[in-house]
């Protein structure tokens, strides 16, 4: 079972690795029924950008080679990734955290660049 977000944009957040509240961490506001309803426009620009470059900095060289494992990886493991990577299964979730967390940062941005704005709802 996932929990997923509908919207502007549309995903899955990552299973025990990424909170459905973690699109707060780049600004924008957000409301709590059953769903966390965010919503962010031009204004909340500079603070996602501030949060992407931060996600950049703690993911450094490890960007792009999650990038490259991801095109190819059709399932893993944390054991898995954590041998491949010759990190701990923790360091691997820290830099697992940050990746799931810049690529909802980087929907966010192009939705809010492209639309003005951008808002969808996130499962609790």
């Amino acid at each position: 079972m996932g929990r997923y977000y509908n919207g502007d944009i549309n995903g899955k957040f990552w299973f025990a690795v990424q909170n459905s509240d973690d699109a707060s961490f780049f600004g924008g506001s957000q409301s709590e029924p059953n769903f966390i309803n965010n919503y962010f426009d031009k204004e909340d620009l500079p603070t996602i950008e501030k949060w992407i470059k931060e996600c950049k900095k703690n993911l450094g060289k490890y960007e792009k080679e999650l990038n490259r494992f991801f095109k190819k990886a059709n399932f893993y493991n944390d054991e898995q990734i954590a041998k491949k990577f010759q990190k701990t299964t923790e360091e691997i979730k820290e830099l697992l955290t940050w990746y799931a967390r810049i690529k909802l940062g980087e929907k966010i941005h192009r939705c809010v660049k492209k639309n003005g704005n951008c808002s969808f709802e996130a499962e609790i």
